[in-house]
């Protein structure tokens, strides 16, 4: 699975000359992942535009992607509209 196209807009955004080297470190974090998008969304808010940060945020996605729902703030139950606020409405 890939990075959906609203996460994909983010990474652009959030990481300019960066987003190639983003958006192939979220391929790195699909590893048997249900809840992909949720999951690579949480990862970019807390990189929140930094790659140091997303890589680190990617390597605790593989210890526990409940964590970084945690750490990204999409755990709760409304992140269906913290997902749809920070990254918009799906495509």
């Amino acid at each position: 699975m890939s990075v959906s196209n609203r996460v994909a807009a983010r990474v652009a955004r959030d990481f300019g000359a960066h987003a190639a080297e983003a958006l192939d470190a979220l391929a790195l974090a699909e590893s048997g992942n249900q809840v992909v998008e949720r999951v690579h969304a949480a990862i970019v808010l807390m990189a929140e535009g930094s790659v140091e940060r997303l890589w680190q945020a990617v390597e605790l996605s593989a210890l526990d992607w409940r964590d970084v729902l945690m750490n990204g703030g999409l755990a709760e139950w409304d992140w269906p509209a913290v997902l749809d606020r920070e990254f918009g409405p799906v495509s």
